[in-house]
């Protein structure tokens, strides 16, 4: 984290909530990255101030409680993952990519909070972190969230509010972050969503028009009714105006969606949105089953993000991994300070692998098969134990030498 520090600058994204600044930017540089790093290992302020020789446990939670903001967070998180994006070479990690896999993640968390629920599937009491994580392992949003809020509503606000460069036109889910309603709602928000069914072989097609019962004979066992345009065409107005408010930020999609669920059967914007969200699906399920490309892609786009998962019990591995708050500030502060921790650790290792990767000798034998196989998201070379001693004047050699070398094609600088 502090070698993106210095190449990035993401800490003057931290500004006091009170009208003075009193400590100078290079101390509060030091101290703001202890205590991110506290946070986003779950080790606390105290064990960071143990290892520093001018720096005690007061002078972090003074800095804490003054700068340290969701929104500050957020904006460094953004920080980072644009300086990723600029950073990468194509000729390593392939070409820029729209497309993102969304997911969750539960952590422990004591119970005495309005977040903390137990869990029907993982069957432990605790919170769920939605990630919103793209190709190449950089996460783009994060957000806290209940075990029994609706994971379609948490994928669709990290689309819209996650606030980086990355221009999102496809989204990977798993079962739990699909639904009718959700194939509606992202085709009028103008992105794709490919999720990975898993129980496929119960799906239904559903017929393009009325009175083609024979028009398939050979999908005959699996076809279903034909699609209501017409109750499609009668809502399309009432269907636009929910999206617009999903699109401004003026409704919370938890709100909107809370609103259209099987306890509102007759309302009949709901049963327009199911009919769009039958068509798309039908639509999906077709171009799925027939593309070998389209599935190993969903695939993939998964794996990243089960790989992303792995790394958070890496990163956050103090008290047990359990987030030790009941106040939703702090947990947010924990959530926010992973993400951050986690990106800085994605943007050292691309620049750690086009360091050697850089080389004229290696990059011309960069093909399709070896970038699919390229991942910046290890931490084997990384020892999360011990002392923690803030050196501000080490440095990482990741720069790329001056003589025999593609340097000038490859911008390392973030910004």
């Amino acid at each position: 984290m502090k070698e993106a520090e210095l190449r990035i600058g993401f800490t003057d994204a931290f500004r006091t909530v009170t009208d003075h600044e009193n400590l100078s930017r290079a101390t509060l540089r030091e101290r703001l990255l202890l205590c991110l790093n506290g946070l986003g290992t779950n080790t606390g302020l105290k064990r960071m101030a143990a290892g520093q020789t001018d720096v005690v446990y007061k002078d972090l939670l003074y800095v804490r409680r003054r700068f340290i903001t969701r929104e500050s967070l957020r904006d460094a998180v953004a920080q980072v993952v644009n300086a990723t994006l600029r950073t990468r070479h194509p000729g390593i990690w392939g070409e820029s990519t729209t497309a993102c896999a969304a997911d969750s993640k539960q952590f422990g968390a004591w119970d005495q909070n309005l977040m903390t629920e137990w869990h029907v599937r993982y069957g432990g009491r605790g919170v769920m972190i939605y990630w919103h994580v793209e190709r190449r392992s950089t996460c783009i949003y994060s957000q806290l969230k209940t075990p029994s809020s609706s994971e379609v509503a948490a994928m669709i606000e990290g689309v819209l509010r996650h606030c980086t460069e990355m221009a999102v036109e496809k989204t990977y889910v798993d079962s739990h972050g699909q639904s009718d309603v959700a194939f509606a709602f992202c085709r009028l928000l103008g992105f794709q969503l490919l999720p990975r069914l898993k129980r496929i072989h119960a799906q239904r097609l559903y017929r393009p028009a009325v009175g083609e019962p024979d028009a398939y004979p050979a999908l005959r066992p699996v076809l279903s009714r034909p699609i209501d345009w017409e109750l499609i065409r009668r809502q399309y107005n009432e269907m636009v105006k929910y999206a617009t408010a999903l699109r401004l930020g003026t409704a919370a999609a938890a709100d909107i969606l809370r609103r259209f669920t099987r306890a509102n059967l007759q309302h009949p914007t709901y049963k327009a949105l199911v009919e769009l969200g039958k068509a798309l699906r039908t639509t999906f399920l077709c171009h799925y089953l027939h593309r070998l490309d389209l599935r190993r892609e969903v695939h993939e786009g998964l794996n990243v993000i089960e790989s992303w998962n792995g790394a958070n019990d890496f990163i956050l591995y103090g008290r047990g991994g359990d987030i030790a708050s009941n106040r939703l500030e702090d947990q947010e502060a924990t959530m926010l300070a992973l993400h951050l921790l986690q990106n800085c650790m994605v943007y050292v290792n691309t620049l750690m692998v086009q360091r050697v990767l850089g080389e004229p000798i290696w990059l011309k034998h960069i093909g399709a098969t070896e970038q699919r196989a390229l991942t910046p998201l290890f931490w084997g070379h990384v020892n999360p134990y011990g002392t923690f001693r803030l050196d501000m004047t080490a440095r990482l050699p990741l720069d790329l030498p001056t003589a025999g070398t593609v340097s000038d094609q490859l911008p390392l600088q973030g910004v």
